[in-house]
């Protein structure tokens, strides 16, 4: 499927979509979607997974519309079907003041699980910005992002950019803290 039939943002609203979205193994196969159509039996081989396993994940992510079947062809008597994202970009609400933000629960599971052996760039800084300082530089990271994905090839590699750009909860003194 040629990228411009593809929309280009999905917003999830429903709990069916969020409760797809939330679990790591089909959070992986959408990330193994995201740059070209697979099948079940490719996807299972990419994710390191059954292939019943990978065809029940694939079945939740399509129900709830975050992949579909984008072309099929007959091999051997069987249909076999190609799925791809249903957007370029899938957008997760805000989770809220003490809500679990499922997209840096993936990144760091992903992180965790990454070879070890190669390169990786990993930091984190502590800044104090002003609002607009705070969003020039959101705007800049989420532009660098776009950039790159516009330079990625499916042949190369796939490489994970995770950022956040947040103001933590005021630290709040503990009893018996000196004020």
């Amino acid at each position: 499927m040629p990228t411009e039939e593809v929309p280009e943002t999905l917003h999830l609203t429903t709990d069916e979509q969020l409760r797809a979205v939330s679990n790591l193994t089909r959070h992986r196969i959408m990330a193994a979607l995201r740059f070209e159509p697979a099948t079940i039996t490719q996807l299972a081989e990419r994710v390191g997974l059954a292939k019943g396993s990978s065809s029940y994940h694939v079945r939740l992510l399509e129900r709830a519309g975050l992949v579909k079947v984008v072309r099929t062809r007959k091999v051997r008597g069987v249909t076999e079907r190609y799925y791809a994202m249903a957007a370029r970009t899938i957008v997760l609400p805000d989770p809220g003041e003490g809500g679990p933000d499922v997209l840096m629960r993936h990144a760091v599971a992903d992180l965790e699980a990454a070879r070890t052996d190669s390169e990786r760039h990993v930091r984190m800084a502590h800044l104090r910005l002003t609002d607009e300082q705070f969003a020039q530089l959101g705007a800049r990271l989420e532009a660098l992002a776009d950039e790159y994905r516009e330079l990625s090839d499916p042949s190369l590699p796939d490489t994970s950019l995770v950022f956040a750009l947040f103001r933590p909860a005021p630290r709040r003194q503990a009893e018996g803290d000196a004020k």
